[in-house]
């Protein structure tokens, strides 16, 4: 397993940006002073060491506080490749679940916990394990509010 020492020998990290330098070159690609660049498919920033792919933002929680995060690391803004350490938070899979900021790309709405419901627009949230209802509305931005609402008093950890 990857250690604060081993990472730090090989990396610097700055919590300001959250930008990781490289420090060492390993092989014959890597150059120092290379800042890591590669991007996942699901908008995450990724780094190889020693033959193991590590996600970033993980690796700026072991850079900063010497162990990795209990639980799952959590992007408060919802940008999975902003790794500043003021945008990471350790917290439940349940919080980072909910801690969505955008709808999912089949959201015919376009806003979060918002559907078209027959001539109306339906708001729906999930709280503890249930979709429950917020209403029917004229416009999605009307279901979008009240679910912004709902979100708010009942997510914990909702940022937005």
């Amino acid at each position: 397993m990857l250690t604060q020492q081993r990472l730090k020998e090989v990396f610097s990290y700055d919590e300001q940006t959250g930008l990781f330098t490289r420090l060492l070159a390993i092989s014959r690609k890597s150059k120092i002073g290379a800042i890591i660049t590669t991007i996942n498919r699901h908008g995450y920033i990724v780094l190889r060491l020693d033959n193991e792919l590590h996600y970033c933002h993980r690796l700026a929680w072991l850079y900063m506080f010497g162990t990795y995060p209990i639980s799952h690391i959590d992007h408060i803004n919802g940008n999975p490749s902003d790794n500043r350490l003021c945008n990471l938070r350790d917290v439940t899979q349940k919080t980072n679940t909910q801690n969505l900021h955008n709808a999912h790309k089949d959201n015919k709405s376009g806003f979060i916990g918002v559907h078209k419901d027959k001539k109306r627009w339906g708001a729906r949230i999930h709280i503890n394990g249930k979709n429950v209802s917020l209403g029917n509305f004229d416009t999605p931005e009307e279901a979008h509010a009240a679910y912004i609402e709902a979100k708010r008093a009942f997510h914990d950890g909702c940022s937005i």
